[in-house]
């Protein structure tokens, strides 16, 4: 089976990452984590705090970025409140609000011919209308890949300074830790999520972490572990962050993936794909071929995403898989509708 439906990164973890676990003892299994003796919460944490120049107690970690997203909400959505996402956003955001009694308000991702983009000029507008207490931003956005301009992202976060903000960067395919730091200097309003499930292919070990800007005490507290983290994972973590060449080298295949399907599935009549800066393609197809060309492609053991969403309802979300994959996709995609034509 080829499976491109869920995100994850075929190419797999870097090489360190593996030995990492083979250096494991016993011992690391069956003890907590004394990082506490250093007065930090965890290895990892602590290096993060050096690498984004960080206080050690603004870095969290939780469970995938999904935890980060929860906790912020939980520690500052109170009963009655909302949460402000993109529309064309992940479902689960809404249903993260739902949880602890919350409403939600959506502000425009607009669908321009070929691209989305935010709209600041609403965003702003919305924002005044209904002072929402949380105001997630993704960026890239899932399932539209789009990034938010810096110009845009400024507008935004100098409207918001009243609410709590997350920038939701669990599809950032880079260590940006410079832009990032200079972002929680300026807004010390706003939580910047992050994982290493994607990116760092490390998805089956559900490690997330959030930097944390300095006027949000409350979710640094919220997110403390009094004893301490997975141990092991972060282990595996620490040889991640350590392996940047091995991942660089894997977001240019991926890269160079995307542009093949750009040029090939582009050209098919009724199709629009749209650019992305994540590790999947959000592609437009015709209305009528959606449940036909699922099946023809799942009879040839190809599983990819079909959205079923309001706004998006005829429009495929693939994942980047390694070329071999991405190149049977494609051509299963191009066979169908040459026998379709």
């Amino acid at each position: 089976m080829i499976n491109l439906d869920r995100n994850e990164n075929f190419y797999g973890p870097a090489p360190q990452c593996l030995e990492a676990l083979k250096n494991i003892s016993k011992l690391d299994f069956s003890i907590y984590s004394k990082a506490y003796l250093r007065g930090v919460q965890s290895v990892l944490s602590e290096r993060l705090a050096k690498d984004y120049e960080l206080e050690e107690s603004q870095v969290i970690l939780g469970y995938g970025a999904e935890e980060i997203l929860k906790l912020t909400v939980q520690a500052y959505l109170k009963d009655g409140q909302k949460l402000m996402v993109p529309t064309y956003s992940w479902w689960y955001y809404k249903k993260i609000a739902e949880e602890v009694g919350a409403g939600n308000v959506e502000y425009p991702l607009v669908k321009e011919a070929n691209r989305f983009t935010y709209d600041a000029d609403s965003f702003v507008e919305l924002y005044e209308a209904e002072k929402p207490g949380v105001i997630f931003i993704a960026s890239p956005n899932n399932p539209t890949g789009n990034s938010i301009e810096p110009g845009t992202l400024k507008r935004f976060l100098d409207t918001a300074k009243d609410s709590v903000v997350l920038f939701d960067e669990a599809y950032v395919f880079g260590y940006n830790a410079e832009e990032n730091r200079e972002l929680l200097r300026n807004y010390p309003n706003i939580v910047i999520a992050r994982t290493f499930s994607k990116y760092y292919a490390l998805a089956g070990l559900r490690i997330g972490y959030g930097l944390v800007g300095s006027k949000l005490k409350k979710l640094m507290d919220f997110a403390h572990r009094y004893l301490g983290f997975n141990f092991v994972s972060e282990q595996v973590a620490l040889k991640a962050l350590d392996s940047q060449d091995y991942y660089e080298q894997i977001a240019k295949k991926m890269q160079a993936d995307k542009e093949l399907y750009y040029s090939e599935l582009g050209k098919l009549e009724g199709f629009t794909v749209f650019p992305s800066d994540a590790n999947f393609i959000l592609v437009e197809i015709p209305k009528e071929i959606k449940e036909p060309l699922k099946k023809f492609l799942l009879d040839r053991d190809i599983v990819i995403k079909f959205m079923n969403e309001e706004l998006l309802n005829h429009h495929l979300r693939i994942t980047i898989g390694t070329q071999e994959q991405n190149r049977a996709v494609i051509a299963a995609i191009k066979e169908f509708m040459n026998g379709n034509a």
